[in-house]
């Protein structure tokens, strides 16, 4: 009698026999091509250097920028639009700078300091990014009215516009800013530390990179870029074309040292950004060796990128005759040089132009 339990269980044994069909557990292999790409490791020397670097930045960087606050801040006239610019692109740099102290804790430490901070520091990075380039936009769009169409910017309330313009830009920054709020403080893949980084929803992690990256690519490099060239351009040309036009309107020499100065500092990063999301948007085939380069690359150029918030007061010094004369006043007025340390001559020689009041 058969067992009612087994009675109409099948053999699939032989059915597998009957289809030739066998498992075979020896031959599976793993495709290299199909796994994720490794992290490239940064030795400990080059951290700690890179971090040393964030500190120096930050030191030359706050007293740098609140000097050129001061010296802008203290004319007695109405300032001109563009050193209205300048010194908001300055207030700017300082924000960058309060950062870096932070990064540099981070590249050594891991992050410590938590996850609202890491939001904020974020923030206040991208807001920094954002408004310099935009206010560098300003200053050539404001140089092109100037000296390009002059009876045009006579006519227009230039004061009260860059006001506005000010809020404005400082408003878009803050929008633009605003991703930084993906931004969270999590163990790294390995575990070994804390990071702050972006942290998006794995569903629709690819849709907010890219979001946000043409974000960042159009409204913080490719369209002020694409506005800042023909204005300096046909300003140039305009004032090669006068006798003695460039060197009248000396502030064109600053601003021109300062944008090419923005320019050099973040062209790379944002260069290196680009070919990082071609990769994640898969529009670009990649391998792990072009991944990991790619990803030292931007680890470099970042560091570039911020050295730029300590570059201008550099520049004004240096290219600056006017802002030099400046200074020098302001240090006599308080005691720290002596009133005749400087010469008569640079006395005399601060009048104001129509292109800056410092500069």
């Amino acid at each position: 009698m058969n067992d009612p339990n087994t009675s109409n269980m099948l053999d699939f044994g032989a059915i597998y026999d009957d289809l030739n069909f066998t498992y075979n557990y020896s031959e599976f292999f793993i495709n290299p091509d199909t796994q994720p790409c490794t992290s490239f490791p940064i030795p400990d020397a080059v951290t700690a250097v890179v971090s040393a670097f964030y500190i120096l930045i930050f030191v030359l960087a706050i007293p740098g920028n609140l000097v050129v606050g001061l010296v802008i801040g203290c004319s007695k006239q109405a300032l001109p639009p563009s050193d209205l610019y300048l010194f908001h692109l300055a207030v700017a740099d300082i924000l960058l700078a309060i950062t870096l102290p932070f990064w540099a804790v981070s590249l050594t430490q891991g992050w410590m300091f938590g996850d609202a901070l890491c939001k904020i520091v974020t923030i206040l990075q991208e807001l920094s990014f954002y408004s310099s380039i935009l206010f560098l936009t300003c200053i050539s769009m404001d140089r092109y009215m100037v000296i390009v169409r002059a009876m045009e910017a006579r006519r227009a309330n230039r004061q009260f516009i860059s006001w506005v313009v000010c809020a404005a830009v400082w408003s878009v920054g803050a929008l633009l800013s605003l991703p930084g709020l993906f931004s969270s403080a999590y163990s790294s893949i390995n575990g070994s530390h804390i990071v702050c980084s972006e942290l998006y929803d794995a569903s629709s992690a690819d849709e907010w990179r890219l979001a946000t990256r043409i974000l960042r690519h159009t409204l913080g490099f490719v369209i002020p870029l694409a506005i800042m060239l023909p204005c300096y351009g046909v300003t140039i040309k305009r004032l090669l074309h006068i006798r003695g036009g460039f060197q009248r309107q000396r502030a064109m020499r600053v601003i021109v040292f300062v944008v090419v100065a923005f320019l050099l500092c973040w062209t790379p990063y944002h260069l290196a950004v680009i070919v990082d999301t071609f990769f994640r948007t898969k529009i670009v085939p990649y391998q792990c060796p072009a991944r990991m380069a790619v990803d030292q690359a931007m680890f470099a150029t970042q560091s570039l990128g911020l050295l730029h918030s300590c570059v201008n007061p550099v520049l004004y010094a240096f290219v600056g005759e006017k802002f030099r004369k400046k200074l020098f006043q302001i240090m006599r007025k308080t005691g720290i040089l002596d009133r005749t340390s400087v010469s008569r001559s640079s006395r005399s020689s601060l009048s104001s132009e129509i292109t800056s009041t410092f500069m």
